[in-house]
Order: C-alpha cells, then sequence, then structure tokens
C-alpha cells in the first residue's frame, strides 16, 4: 500500500529545465512509496484544496513529468478556477527510481503505481491527461477503478496502435547515444525528430531536448533506465498488436478529448474514426506542424485542454 505518510511530508525540492521557478510555477515534489516499496516521484502543482477536480498527467514511454509544465502552470494558476495538477514520473523515469526487474516497466505495473499515488496525495477523482503510454494507463484505470476518472484526455493515443509508429520508436531509441553537451542534445533531436515536428523553431528544440534529458552538472543525461528498451524488445512486430477497445469503451462514463498530432505514426486516423463511432459524444482536435506525440506547449492546445476541463468539471457538478 502506498505510504501517505510519506507522500504528506515529502520535502520541497528545486526543479530544473523549466521556463519558469518552482516558486512561480508552485509545484512541490513529492515522493511516495509504491506497494513494492520502489520510490516514485510526481510534481504537485496548485492548491491542495481547491473546490475544482484535479488533473492527473502521465507522460509517455520514456518520457517524465516536466512534459506537462506548461499546461500544470496554466491549470494551477487559473484566475477562476486554480485546480490542483499531479504529474507523475512512471517508474524507472524522471526523479521516481528505476526498477531492478525491467519486466516490471509494464503498463499494469504502472498503472497500480498510479492508485498507489493518487490515493497516498488524496485524490479521489480527477481528470487524467495521458500521453501516449500515459494514454493507455488511463484506459486500463478506467477498467479497474472507473470512479477515480472524471475526464479523460488521450494525448495520440487510442485503443489501438500504428505498429509502424512502434517501429520507428525503438530504432530512433534504439541510436540514440549520450550527447556531449547541449548544442549536440539539441541538434540530435531535431535530427531524429525534424519530420514529425516540422513546425518547431529553436526555441521549441531546445525545450523539448531539455523536457528529454536531465541536466547534470551543465551536461545532458538520459532520463529514463535504458533497461525500459528491452520492453520494446518483446513484441513480434510481425503479429498483430493487442488492442485495449473494452478499456476504452469503460471510459464512457467521463467526457473524453482525444489530441492527433497532424504527423503522428502511432494514432492513424482510422483508428480516431472507429473511436468517435463508439461514441458520439468524442471530442478531437488535431495538432498542426507536430507528430507523436504533441508537446502540450501551444497556446491553442493548451486554451482547448484548459476549456475541456473546465466543461467537465461543470458538467459533474
Amino acid at each position: 500500500m502506498a505510504d501517505a505518510t510519506e507522500a504528506a511530508a515529502s520535502a520541497v525540492s528545486p526543479g530544473s529545465g523549466d521556463a519558469r521557478s518552482q516558486d512561480e510555477a508552485g509545484w512541490r515534489d513529492v515522493f511516495v512509496s509504491a506497494q513494492d516499496g520502489l520510490r516514485l516521484h510526481g510534481r504537485d502543482y496548485g492548491p491542495r484544496n481547491s473546490s475544482a477536480m484535479p488533473v492527473v498527467c502521465l507522460p509517455g514511454l520514456t518520457r517524465n513529468a516536466r512534459d506537462f509544465h506548461e499546461l500544470a502552470v496554466r491549470l494551477a494558476t487559473d484566475d477562476k478556477h486554480p485546480r490542483r495538477v499531479l504529474s507523475i514520473d512512471f517508474r524507472g523515469r524522471g526523479e521516481s527510481e528505476f526498477d531492478p526487474d525491467w519486466k516490471a516497466y509494464s503498463p499494469l505495473v504502472e498503472m497500480n503505481d498510479v492508485l498507489d499515488m493518487t490515493t497516498a496525495c488524496g485524490i479521489h477523482r480527477a481528470c487524467f491527461v495521458g500521453t501516449s503510454r500515459g494514454g493507455l494507463v488511463t484506459m486500463l484505470i478506467a477498467a479497474a477503478r472507473p470512479t477515480l476518472i472524471g475526464a479523460a484526455v488521450l494525448n495520440d493515443v487510442g485503443p489501438e496502435l500504428d505498429v509502424r509508429g512502434l517501429i520507428r520508436i525503438k530504432k530512433v531509441l534504439g541510436a540514440t547515444e549520450r550527447p556531449a553537451d547541449w548544442p549536440q542534445a539539441i541538434a540530435g533531436m531535431k535530427r531524429a525528430y525534424e519530420a514529425h515536428f516540422p513546425a518547431l523553431d529553436a526555441a521549441g528544440w531546445d525545450l523539448y531536448a531539455r523536457r528529454t534529458y536531465r541536466d547534470r552538472d551543465g551536461k545532458p543525461a538520459r532520463d529514463y533506465d535504458a533497461k525500459l528498451l528491452k520492453t520494446l524488445e518483446t513484441i513480434d512486430y510481425n503479429q498483430p498488436l493487442a488492442t485495449l477497445w473494452p478499456q476504452f469503451d469503460g471510459l464512457g462514463h467521463a467526457p473524453v478529448l482525444v489530441i492527433r498530432g497532424e504527423h503522428s505514426d502511432i494514432l492513424s486516423p482510422e483508428t480516431l474514426a472507429k473511436m468517435a463511432k463508439r461514441r458520439d459524444d468524442l471530442q478531437s482536435m488535431e495538432v498542426g506542424g507536430e507528430g507523436h506525440a504533441p508537446l502540450l506547449h501551444l497556446p491553442e492546445t493548451l486554451d482547448r485542454i484548459a476549456a475541456f476541463v473546465e466543461a467537465a468539471d461543470r458538467s459533474s457538478t
């Protein structure tokens, strides 16, 4: 069981790699013990006693809690309805501990970690924002504990994954070497992802790199356990991938917004159409100039998510 005492007593420590300071953004670092004792980390933004529905953010496969900084600040500092935002590092990523058993890097284990963290942090119902892997975990939570989900934003992910995108991700991550300095890190990110993010400017590439790598003594360092890549080697890419349609249907009680990158090779237009066919109230938006997965930093994307969360909150009261 999660250690609620540890979460409540967690010391606040400075973050890094963000445009705003910790004081201005108002986040607190929280640490929670998972069921197996692994130490998990999250960023807790905004007022804990807000009456507004909180938001829980879950990142992609090798990503981390920093990916949601702009969104978290936007929601936590809203003039009319500031709300609590908990952005989570899955085990083996960001500031969460690495698991000695790489086989534990699975969506089901990560789902239980999220349940531990939300329980320890006193969150009993929230809007979940899940990017890629985080969206899969969100759908699993809908099946395991549907009352926890008041609304959901699925960022470039659905019940079916395009195998071409998984193969690309496996190749890119497998070929990535540790950059010697930040200019090399930024250049490497641009080479690897420019076709998927043609609209990113220099500042955008810098931000993307600093959210991907951790700053260690002024140099970029990988921000996830390298053993995580072993999970990609267990997939048989010549066989149909498992789907999560029943779990997606488990979101039927909650409003859902699907975000798709214009150049996505993970969430196909066909899968999005199937999702819309299964529920006629599904909301969706396409982010132009971005691929997998949209970075959730553009004003129009933040505006849409904020409006969706606000409407979902009103409809539940």
